[in-house]
């Protein structure tokens, strides 16, 4: 889908690009499909924002995506490509052979009218899920489990992708995209290709407005507060409290501090660290 430009009419179109609904479905989503998700504007079940700056955007209902991929051996076609506003990825109908409806992931390539299987023994073709123990070295996969069953956890956004490396007693060393190379049980369900909706990271916001139709409220820098809700707040000026180290507003620090606990379970299974060495 390519990327579209928009003519300067405003200060908040200039610049500003979107992606083309070139190939999406015309129709309504499935309904049922698809359910009610009550906003929460970042506050937990007392009322208290426990994430902040969230809130406001458009209303819109959620999808259920099938990351688990678990009716294996049932051929499904694929009805129509469709737009999520849950996720950045687009989503595809499939109309499996028992009558069934199901939403996945769409992968880049996948067209309507294609055919998809999943299970042990399915081809290696995109759109198809199967063990990571049967999917051959040097493949592109996506929507990786990391616990058989759980459903996938792993490289379900727009554009993402990683790639089969290696096996080893069961496991299947994955490399994901941010450089990582982790072992995952060979059980493990993944699908053959790349998320599609590649263009995704290539679009231009434009406006402030753009994001507070996704539900983000602005960003308030530290140092623009009061003493009393920052530790960078006050002083005179513009250069605030003197030249603190930069922490987060209950005094943690902002970079460079690991907050990663030593001894995390799923540590064992990285086999080399996305960190580059010397940096």
């Amino acid at each position: 889908m390519p990327i579209k430009e928009y003519n300067p009419t405003s200060p908040g179109r200039r610049g500003m690009t979107a992606v083309t609904n070139e190939g999406l479905s015309p129709n309504k989503p499935e309904k049922s499909l698809t359910k009610t998700i009550t906003a929460t504007g970042g506050r937990n079940n007392a009322g208290r924002i426990t994430v902040r700056f969230r809130g406001g955007g458009h209303k819109r209902r959620y999808r259920k995506v099938d990351f688990k991929r678990e009716k294996a051996g049932v051929p499904g076609k694929v009805a129509g490509i469709e737009y999520d506003p849950y996720r950045t990825a687009r989503i595809a109908l499939l109309h499996y052979a028992d009558g069934e409806k199901r939403y996945i992931l769409a992968p880049h390539g996948l067209a309507v009218g294609d055919f998809v299987k999943s299970g042990p023994g399915s081809d290696v073709r995109v759109g198809n899920a199967l063990p990571l123990i049967e999917v051959p070295l040097g493949v592109v996969i996506h929507n990786i489990e990391l616990k058989p069953g759980k459903g996938a956890q792993l490289a379900r956004s727009a554009g993402v992708s990683a790639q089969v490396m290696g096996r080893d007693q069961g496991y299947v060393q994955v490399r994901l995209a941010s450089g990582e190379m982790r072992k995952i049980l060979g059980t493990c369900m993944a699908t053959i290709g790349q998320v599609g909706n590649p263009d995704h990271g290539n679009v231009t916001v434009g406006k402030a407005g753009r994001n507070r139709w996704l539900g983000k409220l602005p960003h308030v820098r530290g140092v623009v507060m009061n003493p009393v809700d920052h530790p960078h707040g006050g002083g005179e000026g513009k250069a605030g409290a003197g030249n603190p180290h930069p922490v987060s507003p209950w005094g943690q620090p902002a970079k460079g501090f690991k907050t990663r606990k030593p001894r995390n379970q799923s540590s064992r299974y990285i086999v080399a660290s996305r960190k580059k060495k010397g940096r």
